[in-house]
């Protein structure tokens, strides 16, 4: 018998409770019995994100909040900073390239993070700007951008920070007023342990101010309709009833737990499974982690991707490898949303034993000992 473990960047394990609550028999959209579970979780996102602005419900995978923070906020012909440091900063490069937007694209290497100087350059160099995106943890590498420092840059300026945090919402500090970050979204197939389907996002004044005179596109994702349904605890289209549901007890989970236990647990996970990994003698990938996941480079000699389809096909470990420059060089454990650390464990056990098995030299056990080690500091 082999049990299957997801241990991926998204989607992520669902928590039986949260199954449970999805398997309840539908409501209606338009009820009185949905529109109370609606607000509260309006309620619950508005704390989760750490705003006082109004948190949008889409019924879409995260991409779909990324074009809708795209669409709202911008006219045909602006430019924008578009940070471009994997396969999901390239996204937002090409939403500008689909909808005639001017991207000054910053490159990063991947791996790296980028420098809040080479974006404020990007604004002196370029007036005109009106808005900079970028991700919080880019997923395809396991990069942690400076979203705080790029926040305070932009507060210098005309230009919005719009910050994609579909798999670091719930897994990092990311206090939306606070930082003065101007559109955060997210997902809740990620830390919020649900399965894919259900996007949302906040928005500022300031932004809501660009979106008066916006003129991209938008007809499903207008978000001035959304929130004036949402304002109602109603949705403008059919919402996706049985998640919704299961994102109010999501965030009753996250409540029960703290916010700032549940930042602490992943920054833990996060420690044991990189200590456990440079014990193994591996490097890790991201030179600015991001406590969402570990992205580690394979030894010489082996094929990430080999190594990714040996885990899961052997002992039931589903783990991602790289993309595009990445692929056959890396692999990527997630530790966000409903991970503890006999989670880290196993999956620090089964690569040891991957890598053994694949003719790497590794010492069986090391790993996981620097992995206990971590944890029990």
């Amino acid at each position: 018998m082999k049990k299957i473990r997801l241990l991926t960047p998204g989607p992520t394990p669902v928590p039986e409770r949260l199954a449970l609550r999805m398997a309840r028999p539908i409501v209606h959209h338009r009820s009185p019995e949905f529109e109370a579970v609606f607000a509260r979780v309006r309620e619950g996102l508005a704390w989760l994100l750490q705003t006082r602005q109004d948190v949008l419900v889409l019924a879409s995978s995260g991409t779909g909040a990324m074009e809708a923070a795209f669409v709202n906020f911008l006219r045909k012909g602006d430019s924008a900073v578009v940070v471009d440091a994997g396969k999901f900063g390239e996204r937002w490069g090409k939403l500008a390239k689909g909808y005639g937007v001017n991207a000054v694209t910053l490159k990063c290497e991947w791996g790296s993070a980028v420098e809040p100087a080479a974006v404020e350059k990007a604004l002196r160099d370029h007036p005109g700007i009106k808005a900079v995106f970028v991700q919080a943890n880019e997923s395809s590498t396991g990069v942690y951008h400076p979203v705080r420092e790029l926040a305070q840059i932009t507060a210098r300026s005309s230009a919005i920070l719009v910050v994609d945090a579909i798999s670091a919402v719930g897994a990092m500090p990311l206090p939306m007023d606070e930082w003065g970050i101007d559109i955060l979204l997210g997902a809740c197939h990620k830390a919020l342990a649900l399965p894919p389907g259900i996007a949302f996002l906040g928005a500022s004044e300031k932004a809501w101010k660009l979106n008066e005179t916006a003129d991209l596109p938008r007809f499903y994702f207008d978000l001035r309709r959304e929130r004036e349904s949402q304002r109602k605890n109603q949705t403008a289209w059919t919402p996706a009833i049985a998640l919704v549901e299961g994102l109010d007890e999501s965030l009753q989970m996250f409540r029960e737990e703290g916010l700032e236990a549940c930042f602490a647990r992943h920054e833990r996970l996060a420690r044991a499974a990189r200590a456990g990994m440079t014990a193994l003698g591996l490097s890790l990938y991201s030179r600015s982690p991001s406590n969402a996941m570990t992205t580690v480079l394979a030894p010489a000699g082996i094929d990430s991707e080999k190594l990714v389809k040996h885990l899961f096909a052997e002992y039931g470990i589903k783990l991602v490898g790289g993309q595009d420059a990445a692929k056959g060089k890396i692999f990527r454990i997630a530790h966000l949303g409903y991970f503890d650390e006999f989670d880290i464990l196993v999956v620090i056990a089964a690569v040891e034993r991957g890598l053994h098995d694949l003719g790497a030299k590794v010492s069986l056990g090391a790993g996981l000992a620097a992995a206990q080690k971590a944890l029990a500091s």
